[in-house]
């Protein structure tokens, strides 16, 4: 694959949680502009720790470059408009009323007007085959398609960088199934932290292998996920 432009640069990463343990161990790693890339390892190994340093709700000792520019108080909110990050449990992203609602708290607080609003949002419902779902609580959803809204509700946004954790957890087979072609035909850069290597295999060009907050091996999907070896040495066989 051909490198161009960085998207993400994190230089010397070090995170320790408020308990004194520590989480991240001088992590450096480039994201490129379209990539898809895997961070997978065992639990514990400070993947979510990790996303959420690259939008900076968590910050570490080191530097991180979104786009060029490096993650402080500052640019925080310009950062955050580029990056969207959806959590594993879709009740964290999602408390509003109804999807509709979910979908629009973002676009309101950026001043964007009802007819645009109304527009963005019946097109990512259209994207991710939610039509019908606007007037719903999302408690009253499928967990599919539950994980279907928390997306909708940062893709509304249009951010030119998605962060995912666990994406597929608690799916059945056709809502996981679903949810990774979804993946599989959005363009922008994806960072996808997971336990699910088929979820990586057929999504992602590059992998990230985390183990005790370090990064351990870090290359392509292919050649990654093919080394049995290093996977049953970090408890992902």
């Amino acid at each position: 694959m051909d490198q161009g432009e960085k998207i993400i640069e994190v230089v010397g990463l070090t995170y320790v949680y408020p308990d004194g343990a520590p989480a991240l161990k001088n992590i450096s790693f480039v994201v490129y502009a379209g990539e898809s890339v895997g961070i997978i390892g065992p639990n514990g190994a400070g993947k979510s720790t990790l996303l959420l340093h690259l939008n900076g709700l968590l910050r570490g000792k080191g530097k991180i470059f979104v786009a060029g520019e490096e993650i402080n108080q500052k640019n925080l909110r310009k950062i955050r408009s580029k990056i969207g990050l959806v959590f594993e449990d879709p009740r964290d992203q999602l408390f509003m009323p109804t999807v509709f609602d979910d979908l629009a708290f973002g676009l309101i607080n950026q001043g964007k007007k009802e007819e645009e609003i109304e527009r963005k949002i019946q097109k990512v419902l259209s994207e991710l085959k939610l039509e019908g779902c606007e007037a719903r609580p999302a408690r009253r959803l499928s967990a599919g398609e539950r994980k279907k809204a928390s997306l909708a509700t940062v893709l509304v946004m249009e951010p030119e960088i998605l962060l995912l954790d666990e994406p597929t957890a608690n799916l059945d087979p056709g809502g996981r199934k679903s949810f990774i072609n979804i993946l599989k035909n959005l363009s922008l850069t994806k960072v996808i932290a997971t336990h699910d290597l088929d979820l990586v295999r057929q999504v992602c060009s590059r992998v990230i292998l985390l183990d005790k907050g370090i990064i351990v091996a870090q290359g392509g999907a292919a050649d990654i996920l093919n080394n049995t070896s290093l996977l049953q040495a970090h408890s992902l066989a």
